[in-house]
């Protein structure tokens, strides 16, 4: 008989949740992240015949709703979550990458969103998603609940820190979607959703809920596309999934770790940050100091304090396991990037985004590992700006941000204040 799974906060309280409760709550009543009392193993045997992503997809979530309802749904929740393309391309006989940019936003962030708005209007008639967002999150959940009867949406982004095409993808929208610009960095962002989500009072009357990678209903899809990937890297290429994984907030790359947990052929990981290197500096010193986050041109990276490290702490308490385990730490600053969105468009043709740049430049010039598969998160469209001037040439826009682009933009400027925040949400929704 299976072990049920339930869910624990990473802050100690030993009062179990179960998968429906996590995603419902999306963050711990003490403020902690949830994390499950054990990782179900991957069955070979299961995937043997099934190739498409939301296929195995439904697969590997199933242990985690076992004994819900919703694990009946998940082939249909997958199949409606995850219906545009997830691509493993093979570059050179060393070098891969894995494109996560084919959803509706042209970010990975559309595969987390779009399972969890599916999830959340199967088991709730009414919730409040309050997220904050330092670049792709607030556009892909902004997309994913847009009019979806009984979901409405709080999105907080910095002033002044994301691209002009990120910034429309956030606001574009109206009707349930609140979009607020704050006075502020990303961080502040985090923290006043992190204490709008502690004010038991707020929390109760809105039904709040979260949508950053802190919801495990962002991770678990996550997770999924990492044990799909790997599956697809033996089969087709012979070898196990190694990754460079670009990293703000910690959740891509802790979806990977869980990938690896489960059993799956997830080898060698490398998280790569950009010039905030909170991370890096943990794994050099073994001291974890937050940090003021530093606006980079990767922004949707410009985290100094990221929420996920609370959940790579559970899963490595101590630095020498995480060494040992084959995960490391790198991080590349503003010129690297520029100069590497030219050597990999002047070597593989391949046009990249800053974040998914990061990755390509440490694969490229450190070689930590051979074969290398880096992880491109975003369309380089979204930052034309940035890429346009460092390959010399103009890059296309992503097809599905066309008609976002062509909306107009709706959305208002707030304090960095909780209170501010508090009182504009209830006017808004409650």
């Amino acid at each position: 008989m299976t072990e049920s799974l339930k869910w624990f906060s990473t802050r100690g309280s030993r009062n179990p949740f179960t998968t429906r409760e996590t995603i419902s709550r999306g963050l711990a009543p003490d403020g902690g992240l949830f994390f499950p009392s054990h990782f179900p193993h991957s069955n070979e045997v299961e995937l043997a015949g099934l190739d498409s992503f939301p296929e195995i997809a439904a697969l590997v979530l199933a242990p985690y709703f076992q004994g819900d309802p919703l694990k009946e749904q998940l082939p249909e929740i997958c199949q409606q979550a995850f219906n545009f393309p997830l691509i493993l391309k093979k570059l050179d006989a060393q070098t891969r990458v894995l494109e996560l940019f084919h959803g509706p936003t042209a970010a990975f962030k559309d595969f987390g969103a779009r399972f969890l708005a599916q999830v959340l209007s199967r088991i709730q008639p009414r919730t409040t998603i309050l997220v904050a967002t330092s670049g792709d999150t607030g556009g892909a959940v902004a997309s994913a609940f847009h009019k979806v009867k009984g979901v409405n949406v709080v999105v907080l982004f910095p002033k002044d820190r994301i691209s002009p095409r990120q910034k429309h993808q956030l606001t574009a929208w109206g009707d349930n979607i609140l979009s607020l610009e704050i006075d502020g960095d990303f961080d502040a962002c985090q923290r006043m959703v992190k204490e709008c989500f502690q004010d038991e009072n707020l929390s109760q009357d809105l039904n709040l809920s979260s949508a950053n990678s802190i919801n495990v209903g962002r991770l678990l899809p996550q997770m999924a596309y990492y044990a799909c990937a790997g599956t697809w890297s033996v089969r087709r290429m012979g070898t196990p999934l190694q990754l460079l994984i670009p990293s703000g907030n910690l959740g891509n790359a802790v979806g990977a770790l869980w990938a690896q947990q489960m059993g799956f052929p997830v080898g060698k990981i490398g998280i790569v940050t950009n010039a905030n290197e909170t991370l890096l500096q943990y794994f050099k010193t073994g001291v974890y100091e937050p940090r003021k986050s530093v606006a980079t041109l990767a922004n949707a990276m410009d985290v100094g304090n990221p929420s996920n490290f609370e959940r790579l702490k559970e899963i490595f308490p101590r630095l020498d396991l995480l060494k040992k385990n084959g995960i490391s730490f790198f991080s590349v600053g503003d010129e690297e990037i520029r100069k590497s969105i030219r050597q990999t468009y002047d070597r593989y043709q391949e046009i990249v985004c800053p974040h998914t740049a990061t990755a390509s430049w440490i694969a490229e010039t450190i070689k930590p590992f051979q074969p290398v598969t880096w992880v491109a998160t975003a369309h380089a469209s979204k930052f034309e700006t940035i890429v346009e001037p460092s390959i010399g040439r103009s890059v296309e826009l992503a097809p599905q941000l066309k008609e976002i682009l062509s909306r107009k933009p709706v959305y208002e400027t707030l304090e960095s204040d909780v209170a501010a925040l508090k009182k504009k949400i209830r006017q808004a929704f409650g």
